[in-house]
């Protein structure tokens, strides 16, 4: 069974818009809210050169990196075609409003400097 870390609530992350969370160890933690509500959370860095996904532009349920525009899915947390690469995502938890993330990933997932991209998907974790 898995413990679950409170983040925030629902409202407090903007629409079309993320809130990052910073960890110990590893790099920040970006939870995105899009226009219907749902909430996903990814590795606050672009598969492509590292750039800050929490600043980004937040449709559908993609993100646009801030630096160069690549599209990245927050249910998988890859690259729209044509581009190529994923970002690790996490496991995210939403009940009465309140949205939670899995503390295990938190400690463990995406610890190590970012491999280069290879194009395949192979981001972990769960979105909601």
């Amino acid at each position: 069974m898995s413990e679950w870390v409170t983040i925030c609530r629902v409202e407090d992350i903007p629409r079309l818009g993320a809130r990052r969370v910073a960890r110990d160890v590893g790099a920040a933690v970006a939870v995105f809210r899009t226009a219907d509500d749902g909430v996903f959370a990814l590795l606050d860095r672009c598969p492509h050169k590292g750039g800050p996904l929490s600043q980004g532009i937040v449709f559908g349920h993609s993100v646009a990196c801030p630096l160069h525009n690549w599209a990245i899915g927050l249910d998988d947390g890859c690259a729209r075609a044509p581009d190529e690469g994923c970002t690790p995502r996490f496991a995210v938890r939403v009940e009465a409003g309140v949205v939670a993330l899995d503390a295990a990933e938190l400690r463990t997932l995406a610890l190590a400097p970012p491999a280069a991209p290879t194009g395949a998907c192979s981001a972990g974790g769960a979105g909601a």
